[in-house]
């Protein structure tokens, strides 16, 4: 058991090390090859304030689309935005034509429209023969309605008499040229940087059904011409079509670096909005909480924290002491993670790390009063610490899953309904009940397990683990 208990130290030191580091105030982050992470603590809307954009459809006013298409504009803005459903940005749809963006802690406008117009509508335009280059802007006849697509469509001249001189055609200005929309972004099903036989990178795809039978009936008809991929009416990429595509997964290849290769599948998938977007409104809103507030949570936490711990020396005494030190590396390293994948922290995500720290508690205690019973039925200290944790194990697994179970409910209901608040709730509770586990069954066993090895009490010192005389 020595080992084993010096081994668990040595972990727990680790994690410990690692997690104060992180949560030293301004942590320069860590950047190791292409992975960045920024560790300073985001807090969100309601503590901090932030940016509020009004977007609006950007199709001529009397132009029909499905209002499913808003709906499902608005779910890919928010999980572009918020992969996690932690980070608080929120999309709302606002009537017929109308989403309302919340970005906690951004000020710039141009900041919050780069966002948006990263998620743009993505466009598959046929170039003919002559494709332009990459990062030309052009005009499609996406969203035009078919009488203008008509008049839009070049008529042939008069037969040239004999008498006739032909003069050369003027070249068209290719910006001021309205481009054909084979498809847009909504009929890619999944998208995917791979490698080919050699080892050079390419992106696959694969559509829907809808989009496959476009695409086998267009590519079919096309084979050696350019299709472009268009976002926002940028160019991205404007790769030759081999041979046909009829089964409904392709690949676009090219000279691409594995990252070129994975900003292109980033912008495929991520920018495959079903209607385009412009932003028509932004405006800087306060904090409905403030630091006022925030500082007072932080205070009454802090009192909080210094009652209960009171509590449990007085209580329990040394297993007490135990139980602090286990639910001061708990809030470490909680907080450690929550700085690291990030979390936005709002008031609801407080709350569902305070409450997590509750389970955290909860499982101290069953463990000591389990020590207690079995201290009291004659057992050694080394027994009575195993037959404690084994026996309380079944009460901290069925409560804490429980809670588990509720949070993936809360965070199903917040993904569902829009409900970020909730979803970010949720989250916060999960990982701390994650954490409070490993606290319980971990650190405290390994410290108590100290205790006894070290100092190997006796029968006379049972009312230093709680036990009292009669």
């Amino acid at each position: 058991m020595r080992q084993r208990t010096y081994i668990s130290l040595g972990v727990i030191i680790l994690l410990l090390g690692i997690a104060l580091w992180i949560d030293l105030p301004g942590n320069p982050g860590i950047e190791i090859g292409p992975f960045k992470r920024s560790l300073e603590t985001i807090l969100g809307l309601d503590l901090r304030g932030g940016l509020q954009v009004l977007l609006e459809v950007d199709l001529p006013a009397d132009a029909k689309f499905d209002q499913r298409a808003l709906e499902d504009t608005q779910v890919i803005l928010e999980n572009r935005t918020n992969a996690l459903g932690v980070s608080e940005v929120v999309f709302q749809v606002a009537g017929d034509r109308r989403i309302v963006g919340e970005f906690p802690g951004v000020t710039n406008p141009d900041q919050v429209v780069k966002v948006i117009k990263e998620t743009g509508l993505l466009e598959f335009v046929d170039m003919g023969d002559n494709p332009l280059v990459d990062g030309t802007i052009i005009k499609t006849d996406f969203g035009l309605s078919e009488a203008e697509k008509i008049a839009l469509t070049p008529t042939p001249s008069p037969t040239q008499t004999p008498s006739s001189t032909p003069g050369p055609t003027p070249p068209q200005d290719p910006q001021e040229k309205v481009w054909h929309t084979v498809m847009t972004g909504a009929a890619l099903k999944s998208v995917a940087v791979t490698t080919d036989q050699v080892g050079k990178y390419q992106i696959s795809f694969e559509l829907t059904p809808e989009g496959a039978k476009i695409f086998k009936d267009y590519t079919t008809a096309n084979v050696g011409k350019f299709l472009a991929i268009v976002l926002d009416k940028k160019i991205i990429s404007a790769p030759r079509i081999q041979s046909a595509i009829t089964e409904g997964r392709g690949v676009i290849t090219g000279n691409y670096t594995y990252q070129s290769a994975n900003e292109l599948a980033i912008q495929l998938r991520y920018g495959s909005l079903p209607i385009p977007l412009k932003v028509v409104e932004s405006r800087v809103i306060g904090p409905s909480l403030g630091q006022d507030s925030l500082d007072k949570s932080l205070r009454a936490g802090i009192i909080g924290f210094i009652i209960v711990a009171l509590f449990m020396m007085i209580y329990y005494r040394v297993p007490g002491i135990v139980a602090i030190l286990a639910i001061s590396f708990y809030g470490l390293v909680t907080f450690a993670l929550f700085k690291l994948i990030p979390v936005t922290l709002t008031l609801p995500g407080i709350a569902g790390f305070l409450l997590s720290t509750g389970s955290a508690l909860d499982a101290n205690i069953l463990i000591f009063e389990r020590l207690k019973e079995e201290l009291r039925a004659g057992r050694t200290y080394i027994q009575a610490v195993e037959l404690a944790l084994k026996r309380a194990w079944p009460s901290i697994r069925d409560s804490n899953f429980a809670i588990i179970i509720t949070c993936v409910i809360l965070f199903w209901f917040g993904s569902s309904y829009g409900a970020t608040i909730v979803k970010g709730f949720a989250f916060t509770l999960a990982v701390g009940v994650g954490v409070s586990m490993f606290s319980a069954l971990v650190v405290t066993r390994t410290f108590l397990d100290l205790v006894v090895g070290l100092f190997k009490p006796s029968v006379k010192s049972l009312k230093w683990f709680g036990v009292l005389e009669g």
